[in-house]
């Protein structure tokens, strides 16, 4: 069964061209860890084009997190940013892709009226 953070980079492969992240090229590695355990996923961006990928490769950002935490980012009821700063997200190299990046996590869920 697919989780959050499954389902947020499956959905972002199938994007392709995301108009968002027209003016952003780079690659951003996520390490998600679990316990002792940890994945990681690659989006390479090119001019708004996406790919999606589990290689282990190097990246232009890392971004390191607890996996419970970006289910939580991947599901928009945490903000990526706000982590970071809060120093719960670790974060190496071209940080600008994170604030260009940032844009494609969804907003936090609407609160149904009574």
């Amino acid at each position: 069964m697919a989780d959050a953070t499954e389902n947020f980079f499956e959905e972002l492969s199938h994007r392709g061209h995301e108009p968002l992240l027209e003016k952003a090229t780079g690659t951003v590695r996520f390490d998600l860890v679990n316990g002792k355990r940890s994945e990681r996923w690659l989006v390479e961006i090119e001019k708004g084009d996406i790919a999606v990928s589990r290689k282990q490769a190097s990246a232009d950002l890392v971004i390191r997190s607890d996996k419970a935490l970006f289910d939580r980012v991947a599901t928009g009821r945490e903000n990526a940013f706000a982590a970071l700063l809060r120093g719960e997200v670790d974060a190496e190299g071209k940080v600008q892709l994170m604030m260009q990046f940032q844009r494609l996590f969804p907003g936090p869920p609407r609160r149904r009226s009574r």
